[in-house]
């Protein structure tokens, strides 16, 4: 009896297992075609990029300039200064019908405007005390330089001849001083809001007066107030 011959050597895979490759390589090949088919967004990817970052590395929290203590100093808003020549011009109309303001004048003192005021018919006589017509005058010209942001001064002058009698003031000096507070006052209840600077020079200008024939005349013109218009806006120290 033939002896039958075995075959103990390896074998190969079982058929399943080669199924299962292709298959395997068939979806890889799939993905990878997918892959290949596919175009990444340039602009989603730079906003996933940047929301990791802030994320990861917040950015530093830049420093305000807002005032941030509980008490702070307001801004102040000042309104422009207006020009000189256009201020003369509204001023002239403004008290060119006026009874009182009729009298005053409109002169230039270098690069600025002064309005001078007959004293003696806004005050009675060797006084500051002002008479009726006149604070209804002050008040038509305050209501014009109330809407300027130009700095305004009040100047109060007398005649070179000392003080009559025992009057409330002492000198020349204290009464044009007190002149020219009340008209700063009145500017004041006109409802000018700036500061006034007010002076009182006597009759320490009294030379720079023009010469005249008649010296009374001359001494009526020293008795005056001046309110002097600067050509910047801004307030000054020491004012009303």
């Amino acid at each position: 009896m033939d002896e039958m011959k075995r075959d103990n050597g390896p074998k190969g895979p079982p058929p399943w297992m080669l199924s299962l490759a292709d298959l395997i390589s068939l979806l890889l090949t799939f993905f990878v075609m997918l892959f290949a088919m596919s175009k990444v967004k340039i602009d989603r990817w730079d906003e996933v990029v940047d929301s990791l970052s802030q994320s990861i590395k917040p950015s530093p929290v830049e420093e305000s300039d807002e005032p941030t203590a509980q008490l702070n100093i307001p801004r102040v808003y000042r309104k422009p200064a207006m020009n000189l020549d256009y201020l003369s011009a509204v001023i002239d109309d403004a008290i060119d019908d006026n009874d009182v303001l009729g009298d005053a004048t409109l002169s230039r003192d270098a690069d600025k405007l002064v309005i001078s005021l007959p004293g003696d018919i806004l005050f009675i006589s060797g006084s500051s005390d002002m008479t009726d017509k006149a604070r209804q005058a002050l008040f038509v010209l305050g209501g014009v330089l109330r809407n300027i942001g130009n700095r305004i001064g009040v100047q109060g002058h007398t005649d070179p001849r000392p003080v009559s009698g025992r009057g409330l003031y002492a000198s020349n000096w204290e009464l044009s001083l007190a002149r020219a507070a009340a008209v700063a006052n009145e500017l004041k209840r006109s409802g000018y809001t700036d500061y006034i600077n007010i002076y009182g020079f006597a009759a320490s200008r009294y030379d720079q007066l023009p010469i005249m024939a008649d010296e009374q005349a001359r001494f009526t013109m020293a008795r005056r107030v001046d309110i002097v218009i600067e050509p910047h806006s801004g307030s000054g120290i020491g004012g009303s």
